[in-house]
């Protein structure tokens, strides 16, 4: 059976949002709640999540297209599996530790946290590969 993939409620005044990467292609493996594709706004990067676990059937809109609340994105095949090779739904993670764990828990001075304000941009959601820019500023910017 298969289950659309759609653009999740935003927030009150937010109609529309931008494909900003999909997480997964058509054909891959995907479990309930893992994240497929993120979304941007003015106001927001989110991801959005698997609603059922299967194969990622299609992709109905691309990296950098603009769509509105409630439009279907993509399409899930529930309950099917993934062609050889590629990821397994129900595959166990590799490693249940996150990676440098086994590190002492005090770090040094040079690796503590920053503090907001301090000019480092920390107290802002980071926003991978894109220099910490976020969404409405990259807009403005382009």
């Amino acid at each position: 059976m298969s289950v659309d993939i759609k653009v999740p409620t935003l927030g009150e005044s937010v109609t529309e949002a931008t494909i900003a990467r999909w997480l997964k292609k058509p054909g891959d493996a995907v479990r309930v709640d893992e994240p497929l594709v993120e979304l941007e706004t003015d106001k927001v990067s989110l991801e959005v999540p698997s609603p059922v676990a299967g194969v990622l059937k299609a992709v109905s809109a691309e990296e950098g297209s603009d769509v509105e609340v409630g439009a279907v994105i993509g399409s899930i095949d529930e309950g099917a599996e993934a062609p050889a090779g590629s990821a397994a739904v129900d595959a166990p993670a590799e490693k249940a530790e996150a990676p440098g764990a086994d590190e002492p828990a005090d770090e040094p001075a040079d690796r503590a946290p920053a503090k907001a304000g301090d000019g480092t941009g920390a107290g802002r959601p980071a926003q991978a590969g894109q220099g910490g820019i976020g969404p409405a500023a990259r807009k403005l910017a382009e």
